[in-house]
């Protein structure tokens, strides 16, 4: 079956401050999302570049090393891999093994919510300094994970977070306290800013910027177990800003001309990420995929709804009203993208890619792309008890 393709000459982390959108954190306890895939066919999908095409699909088949050991994937990946970088061959290739899912929502609405997140930069050390002075930690020494899926199945993905005293595991201490006195745990960095560390904490990763010129990459370890709460909401709450005007320009604004008040909205989320050294290399970030993140191509999801690996179909539109239609791969998750129709699309490194992601919360449609003949993916059907 032919795909819809043209050549378009189009021009090409609000979330994460609302509702957290932390592309590698874990995901919290929440109810099951109700999802409804709804066959589709590949006449139905919105139209594509050959560039985008290809780019995306290169994105996906990027993953296939570690797709290849997943059945569902297996035989697809094994075939991608004779697929030259062309967009009639890979068009051909797409219509032949795959599926068209279109996502809905419970109530059969398509529409859902698109937004963005990047890695940054931050100016730091790796030795405290009399301006670099705020502690990027890894992993406590002291912290226990507790994998409950290895005792309940049903549990797939959850984990328990804590410190024992004595004989009991205990919750792991807040941000707050964290930030008041510290924890047994190596520094792998310093920061000149918290917000900056907050801001780090909220895309999962990003890179210091040396004084030598060198930059060190970091990525997220682990996290402390408890649920993330947006500062971006706290503010609106407070009354400091309003909803529609929450961005990360706008919150290091208010933290700049507030200073006393940034240990108050730094605890108001109890959530705290560690975080690791990352080999530097020109290579996107790690997703929770454990693939490098491919700028413009590479999506966080829901994974209670879309399975880590998939090849989605993604329609929506950048801030400006330019649209951005593509298809993207599923290598990344966060503990703030839920929903069924839910994505947050990686946009790269540095300013410019934090204003796209910071400013982006646009509306959209997804499509799963599902190896023919594959059962589809199993999602409970009623909220959890």
């Amino acid at each position: 079956m032919k795909l819809p393709l043209r050549r378009l000459g189009w021009t090409l982390s609000l979330c994460a401050l609302l509702a957290g959108c932390n592309g590698s954190a874990p995901e919290q306890s929440r109810p099951h999302p109700i999802a409804t895939y709804t066959h589709a066919t590949w006449k139905d999908l919105p139209t594509v570049s050959d560039s985008d095409l290809v780019a995306g699909f290169e994105s996906w088949r990027s993953a296939c090393e570690r797709l290849k050991r997943d059945p569902v994937w297996a035989e697809t990946c094994a075939a991608a891999a004779n697929v030259p970088a062309d967009a009639r061959q890979i068009g051909e290739f797409l219509g032949a093994r795959l599926e068209v899912y279109s996502l809905r929502n419970a109530d059969n609405n398509a529409t859902g919510l698109i937004t963005g997140y990047y890695e940054p930069v931050y100016p730091g050390s790796v030795t405290r300094t009399d301006q670099a002075h705020v502690p990027v930690y890894g992993i406590p020494d002291d912290l226990i994970v507790v994998n409950l899926d290895s005792i309940y199945p049903e549990l797939k993905g959850k984990r328990l977070r804590g410190r024992l005293e004595g004989r009991v595991l205990k919750p792991y201490d807040t941000a707050e306290v964290i930030q008041r006195q510290g924890v047994k745990a190596p520094v792998v960095a310093w920061l000149t800013d918290p917000m900056d560390l907050q801001f780090l904490q909220i895309q999962g990763s990003g890179r210091v910027q040396l004084e030598d010129g060198r930059q060190l990459r970091l990525g997220y370890a682990d996290q402390n177990g408890h649920p993330y709460r947006p500062i971006g909401r706290w503010l609106v709450e407070q009354g400091q800003l309003k909803k529609e005007d929450v961005t990360m320009g706008a919150i290091h604004a208010w933290a700049m001309a507030n200073p006393a008040r940034v240990p108050e909205l730094l605890a108001s989320n109890p959530s705290y990420v560690f975080f690791g050294a990352r080999p530097d290399s020109n290579e996107g970030p790690r997703g929770s995929l454990n693939v490098p993140l491919t700028a413009g191509y590479s999506v966080a999801i829901d994974r209670k709804v879309i399975p880590l690996g998939s090849l989605l179909w993604l329609s929506t539109t950048r801030p400006d009203g330019s649209p951005v239609v593509r298809p993207v791969a599923a290598q990344d998750t966060g503990g703030a993208i839920t929903g069924e129709v839910r994505a947050d699309l990686f946009w790269g490194t540095g300013e410019a890619a934090g204003k796209l992601a910071g400013d982006m919360k646009q509306a959209g449609q997804i499509w799963l792309l599902w190896p023919k003949g594959a059962a589809l993916p199993a999602v409970p059907q009623t909220e959890a008890k």
